[in-house]
């Protein structure tokens, strides 16, 4: 741990010499996309294609005619609708709900309107901004943390990487020093992660600081492609969306998929908050400078959610921000329900906080659009009360028989109808392809339990301490999750409203119904939302958002290999193991084996020492022993397409501690064994130069499918 000096050399971090990168990384022959350890790109990932005149005009047209569709139904609700007497207690009610949703609609169309890809402002002359590229890390396993910092070491252009251990870990500091990065910890672990940024941003000295979470993997050109928009001398932040690599998580509309829960937010919402000056930082996958963070006193530490408060302050200062439409990080994304509410909770309460300290509608120096996008954002967090009102409405209707609008049931549907299917056509278009309705309508119920205790933060003392979101293992059974009281007691409520309107119209309640309007449109209402709500709780019952039992993502692959001499093909691998189909008596349950994996760019094989966990049939179930950090480097970088052969195949002696350090004593590995540390530094280094297509070294391997990844999400390594 660094004890009050200031400087990171005084921390035990490599050389500036070793933590540099280059771009003249040799690239496998036929790309990444077609080998069955290829990073997972999505049809989606790229730039996408401007939109027509032809297409925009259709997209606005539509949005435009469901405001005015819009618009004109509520005029009507609200001059002529109110009902008199008892049924004004639920009309009401029921008139605010849907004038908030027409806001909504009006605030949804203005951030979609132009999602034009951002501009890339002319070079400046003089060298290409320095950059320090910093990996910030808690408790995360290793599985989860090496790949980001091996991709990190990869990435195309001059630049430092630093991992910010806010967990004082001596693997992570071997692992981290045994790769070539920096290893940065500090003495007071205070504001979490942005305590943990702050501390980082006061010892770097380059102009720019590119930020990831330990399992944001990023390609080798995110710096390429994003370092360029800083030729503009005010910008201070440039975004990239998030996506993920473990495509069966609970987010993700279908396994295998590219399409997820924030799918919609990261490829529409946000580049249209560019154009309105207004995209936020969303944590990881994005470059600041530093400059700019000092100017406004470092980042945030007065929300959880530090990176979208800092944007604001960046903005009323003056800053700009930009926002680059393509996927160049890959990340973990919430595998269970626990770790999806946690993590909206947690976000939900920071926007809370940042809404009381600033609040866009009083903070100074936001300009008119910046303040619209703010309140977007802001406000989306209660839509989930609206969601829930409009949920109840119809089951007052049925329990009192009032109905909320003095007008018939016909007129209703016909006046409420229009604007509706217009509404759904508009949202639609504008959503581009990334949020189907009733994907994006299921979602809406989930999310009800962690928005409804978010946004109660804002009104009640404590809002909760910060929690790094659950990536890895979670649990060591496959336990379903349990499903929160608030969708159970809907549920309930929505059924139990039902039954007791089917007892009215047989006669058996004091509330008298008929088969006419009036009942029918509460009951269809009551039922497709009681269906949304059931299909909610079975989502997150089903056992393959179960607790994740392994520490890293597996990856199905089709590589050559060897085991202890014997020719073998790997069915999937992870950072932990790996299984492989051997020919021959292949090994016993319990032996110590060795693995030597082929991968497209590397003469040598990629060895591993590993330990036979089970086998069935010709399947054996390989588990890597030791620390074998430049081969875990090497393979990770083929599964993400970074190239391995920046990872020699020099076999570093692993680390053997002789004893666990006394409490509150800090050992460090370069003590220990500085020998082995000083070889582990310099041995994941390879000749730069590029080697022919045609090389014996490269072998075109069968891309990872979809199909191959549900066949095998069952499978244990």
């Amino acid at each position: 741990m660094c004890r009050g000096t200031g400087r990171v050399d005084a921390c035990g971090v490599s050389t500036s010499a070793t933590a540099r990168q280059g771009s003249a990384l040799p690239a496998p022959a036929g790309g990444y996309a077609a080998a069955g350890l290829g990073r997972p790109a999505g049809a989606r990932d790229a730039v996408p294609v401007p939109e027509s005149a032809l297409r925009l005009a259709v997209v606005r047209t539509a949005a435009v005619a469901a405001v005015l569709a819009t618009g004109g139904y509520l005029t009507w609700r609200l001059l002529t609708t109110l009902p008199d007497g008892p049924a004004l207690w639920i009309g009401v009610p029921f008139l605010a709900l849907e004038l908030y949703g027409g806001i909504g609609l009006v605030l949804f169309v203005m951030t979609t309107w132009n999602v034009a890809p951002a501009t890339v402002p002319l070079p400046r002359p003089g060298p290409a901004p320095s950059v320090t590229v910093l990996v910030a890390t808690y408790d995360e396993h290793l599985d989860v943390l090496l790949p980001t910092v091996a991709a990190c070491l990869a990435m195309e252009g001059d630049h430092e990487t630093w991992v910010l251990d806010d967990g004082d870990r001596l693997e992570v500091e071997e692992m981290v020093t045994a790769l070539g990065a920096r290893y940065v910890s500090r003495p007071e672990h205070d504001h979490a992660k942005a305590g943990n940024l702050n501390h980082a941003l006061a010892l770097v000295r380059t102009e720019l600081v590119a930020v990831f979470d330990a399992d944001h993997v990023p390609d080798p050109e995110f710096l390429t492609r994003t370092v360029p928009y800083f030729a503009d001398e005010r910008l201070a932040l440039v975004q990239t969306p998030q996506d993920f690599y473990n495509t069966t998580s609970f987010e993700h509309l279908h396994p295998g998929g590219d399409l997820h829960e924030e799918s919609l937010f990261y490829r529409v919402i946000q580049p249209g908050k560019h154009h309105a000056g207004a995209a936020f930082w969303c944590g990881t996958n994005a470059v600041l400078r530093a400059g700019a963070l000092r100017a406004i006193g470092g980042v945030a530490t007065e929300s959880l959610t530090e990176d979208f408060h800092t944007t604001m302050k960046l903005h009323r200062a003056g800053w700009r921000s930009a926002y680059h439409n393509e996927v160049l990080a890959r990340g973990l994304a919430a595998g269970s329900p626990d770790a999806f509410y946690a993590q909206r909770r947690r976000w939900g309460r920071g926007a809370m906080q940042a809404l009381r300290h600033d609040n866009p509608f009083t903070a100074t120096g936001l300009t008119l659009r910046q303040r619209l996008g703010y309140l977007y954002s802001l406000s989306a967090w209660f839509d989930s009360w609206r969601t829930l009102g409009l949920a109840l409405v119809p089951v007052a209707v049925l329990v009192t028989g009032l109905f909320p609008v003095a007008a018939s049931p016909a007129r209703f549907a016909l006046m409420a109808g229009v604007p509706f299917v217009l509404q759904q056509v508009a949202l639609t278009l504008l959503a581009r392809g990334f949020a189907p309705a009733r994907f994006s309508l299921l979602f809406e119920v989930v999310r009800l339990p962690s928005n409804l205790a978010a946004t109660l933060s804002l009104v009640r003392r404590g809002t909760g301490r910060f929690a790094v979101t659950a990536k890895g293992r979670t649990g060591d059974a496959r336990t379903r999750a349990r499903v929160p009281s608030v969708l159970v007691a809907l549920a309930a409520v929505l059924g139990g409203s039902l039954v007791y309107t089917a007892a009215s119209i047989a006669g058996w309640t004091p509330t008298r119904h008929g088969l006419n309007g009036t009942t029918l449109i509460p009951i269809v209402w009551v039922a497709m939302t009681l269906w949304f709500v059931a299909t909610g709780i079975r989502r997150i019952r089903d056992p393959r958002f179960s607790a994740e039992r392994r520490d890293g993502h597996r990856f199905p692959a089709t590589m050559q290999a060897i085991v202890d001499g014997a020719p073998a093909r790997l069915v999937d691998v992870s950072l932990g193991g790996a299984q492989a189909r051997v020919r021959g008596v292949g090994a016993t349950v319990g032996a110590e084996v060795e693995l030597a994996i082929r991968v497209p760019d590397r003469a040598a094989h990629v060895v591993f020492r590993a330990t036979v966990r089970s086998r069935r049939g010709d399947i054996h179930r390989l588990q890597f022993t030791g620390r074998q950090w430049a081969e875990l480097a090497a393979l990770s970088a083929t599964a993400f397409g970074a190239g391995a052969a920046r990872w020699a195949a020099t076999e570093v002696t692993p680390f053997t501690l002789p004893a666990a350090p006394a409490p509150a004593t800090r050992v460090r590995a370069a003590n220990l064994h500085p020998e082995a540390v000083a070889a582990a530094v310099h041995s994941p280094v390879v000749s730069p130069a590029r080697r022919p297509a045609a090389s014996d070294d490269t072998q075109p391997i069968p891309r990872m499918t979809p199909e191959l990844e549900r066949a095998l999400a069952d499978a244990q390594v």
